[in-house]
């Protein structure tokens, strides 16, 4: 187990997300072999856009107790962050359970940034001189942490909140932090995570960097991790949430535990803000293995950022081989949902630790001829591979040089 302190485990999950927002369907899409990805017709009327894909969160509903009092404060990023963390609650066994009361419960969840409709009526302020629509509740919909906050006013919750707002390891950062706060004993559940609402203005940051897929008309080919073919990420949209828990409180109410956090770890490049840096990236995840007092060679599969964009793909390629080799199986869920962004951390560790309890791992789609520049590793193609392992890594790295690194183990109820 970790080096000190409590054991952590994960009690319950769910997502909104492009492929379904319960295991069981996401497995079936996956299966499938079928990315989430569509053209955006309603993107045409942007001026220099030049990406016309991504891949929307699918349809939900929402139950009656959605209703105006009850989300007034809410945007989309929140309200699908809240759906998220209500669905994984439920699966927990927890909705109502005395734990979430006291201050025993606390969030640890982020998104890039609020919803987009809300910094966009503030916007027009600036380019119109006028308040005009903006209301009691425009900030609060557009705030950084708008989306750990209405989870904790939604479910009564007094304990801690991080907002953990770090575009794309929004999510991993989620995770992690609520992992330390309960293995310190500050908190015996939290709600981990992040969440992240689909806009073009999103699409236009990475636009202008070159780093977005053009290949409006092909969306099932798009995009292409590590692939020498790619050109460029797709965007995604969703939320997922993770139940952590204090391994004893779960064990004393009998709850259904999905794995063990194992070990964490978060550092950043301090070189520079766009471009990634491998030999930080290896440090992140050698630090993330030291923290789970285990040895590369017991990671039995990898989930790789891979964004598909030529930078990120060669740097984390180079830093995972630095650290693994090429022995480690690894794949990129971004192949079917795009790049979440705020949510990608939290629901790519989510279904990392579903396929390892399957024993089956989804592939990397569409990639058919592997970059000469990115490091040699055992990717997993085609249909995808039966394992059984008992431990995975999900890294995610983001703007800024954030890397982040989280170890989960599969639960082993005889050394509990």
């Amino acid at each position: 187990m970790a080096r000190d302190g409590r054991r952590v485990v994960v009690t319950g999950a769910a997502a909104i997300s492009p492929l379904g927002h319960d295991w069981a369907t996401i497995h079936a899409r996956l299966r499938a072999l079928r990315n989430a990805v569509r053209a955006m017709p309603e993107w045409d009327v942007y001026e220099g856009l030049n990406t016309r894909l991504a891949a929307p969160a699918a349809p939900f509903e929402l139950p009656p107790h959605y209703n105006r009092k009850t989300t007034r404060s809410m945007g989309r990023v929140a309200l699908m962050a809240v759906r998220a963390s209500e669905l994984a609650l439920q699966q927990a066994g927890l909705i109502d359970h005395p734990v979430l009361r006291g201050g025993r419960t606390g969030v640890s969840y982020g998104s890039s940034s609020g919803s987009h409709e809300a910094v966009g009526e503030f916007g027009r302020m600036l380019s119109s001189f006028s308040t005009d629509g903006i209301t009691a509740t425009t900030y609060l919909k557009m705030m950084s942490h708008t989306a750990p906050v209405n989870i904790g006013v939604f479910f009564g919750l007094s304990g801690r909140i991080h907002t953990t707002s770090s575009a794309c390891t929004s999510g991993s950062q989620g995770v992690g932090e609520a992992y330390e706060t309960i293995r310190a004993g500050r908190q015996t559940v939290m709600l981990a995570g992040g969440a992240e609402q689909l806009d073009a203005t999103a699409a236009a940051v990475f636009d202008t960097l070159f780093a977005t897929s053009v290949r409006n008309a092909a969306p099932a080919t798009t995009p292409r991790p590590f692939d020498a073919g790619r050109d460029g990420l797709v965007l995604g949209e969703g939320a997922c949430t993770l139940v952590l828990e204090d391994l004893q409180h779960a064990l004393e109410r009998g709850a259904t535990i999905l794995a063990e956090v194992r070990g964490y770890a978060s550092n950043s490049d301090g070189q520079h803000v766009t471009q990634p840096s491998s030999p930080t990236m290896a440090h992140a995840m050698r630090l993330a293995l030291e923290d789970a007092g285990l040895d590369a060679a017991r990671i039995g599969y990898i989930n790789a950022h891979g964004t598909a964009t030529e930078h990120g793909d060669i740097a984390e390629s180079q830093a995972t081989a630095e650290v693994f080799g090429s022995a480690v199986p690894i794949s990129s869920l971004k192949s079917y949902v795009g790049h979440m962004l705020g949510a990608c951390g939290a629901f790519e560790a989510w279904v990392s630790i579903e396929m390892m309890r399957s024993g089956w791992f989804a592939p990397t789609l569409n990639l058919e001829d592997p970059d000469p520049r990115c490091a040699a590793l055992d990717h997993i193609i085609g249909d995808g591979r039966t394992l059984q392992v008992d431990h995975v890594m999900s890294n995610n790295f983001a703007f800024g040089g954030i890397n982040t690194s989280l170890v989960f183990a599969r639960f082993d109820a005889s050394a509990a």
